[in-house]
C-alpha cells in the first residue's frame, strides 16, 4: 500500500460564514502553527496554575497573532468592516483548528466560544445527572450486619 498525498487527507482550509460571505482561512505556515500550539499550551498551563512561560507569551504578544492565524482572510474581514467580536471569534476558531482539528474548531465556532455551550445538550446532562444521583442498591448477598451491642455496659455486669 502506498502513501496518499497528504493534501488529499488533510483539511487545508477553514471556511467561516458571515451572512452571505464565506471567509476562507488557509492552513498556516509551520512557523505560525508551532507558535500557535506553543501559545495554547502555555495558556493551558497558566490556567491550571502552572508556571507561565514568559518567553512564549511575550513572543506571541509581540506579533499580530490574529493576522497570522487568519492570513488573507484577516485583511478581507478588515476591508469588509466586520465587527471586532466576529474577527476575534474567527481568529480563536482558527487557533483551535490549528492546535486541535476541524471538529474541535467547528464545536468552538458553533458554541460561540462559550465553554458552557460546549457541554452536552440539556437533555443529555439531565440523563447523566439522574444516573449519577440514583442511590446504589444495598447488598443482595442475604446477610446483614448485626446491630452493635452495648458491650461496654454489659462488661461490668458479668457473672462470675
Amino acid at each position: 500500500m502506498a502513501f496518499k498525498a497528504l493534501g488529499e487527507l488533510l483539511d487545508e482550509s477553514l471556511s467561516l460564514p458571515r451572512g452571505d460571505t464565506l471567509y476562507v482561512v488557509a492552513a498556516p505556515s509551520a512557523e505560525v502553527g508551532l507558535r500557535t500550539q506553543a501559545l495554547i499550551n502555555a495558556a493551558a498551563v497558566a490556567a491550571d496554575g502552572g508556571a507561565v512561560d514568559e518567553q512564549v507569551l511575550g513572543d506571541a504578544a509581540e506579533r499580530d497573532l490574529y493576522r497570522d492565524v487568519l492570513g488573507a482572510a484577516h485583511d478581507q474581514m478588515v476591508a469588509d468592516g466586520v465587527p471586532w467580536p466576529y474577527l476575534k471569534h474567527a481568529a480563536l476558531t482558527a487557533m483551535v483548528w490549528i492546535a486541535q482539528d476541524m471538529a474541535a474548531a467547528e464545536r468552538f465556532w458553533n458554541a460561540g466560544g462559550d465553554p458552557s455551550r460546549l457541554a452536552p445538550n440539556r437533555a443529555a446532562r439531565r440523563r447523566s445527572d439522574a444516573a449519577s444521583s440514583t442511590p446504589s442498591r444495598g447488598s443482595t448477598s442475604g446477610t446483614s450486619t448485626r446491630k452493635g451491642t452495648t458491650r461496654a455496659k454489659s462488661k461490668g455486669k458479668r457473672k462470675t
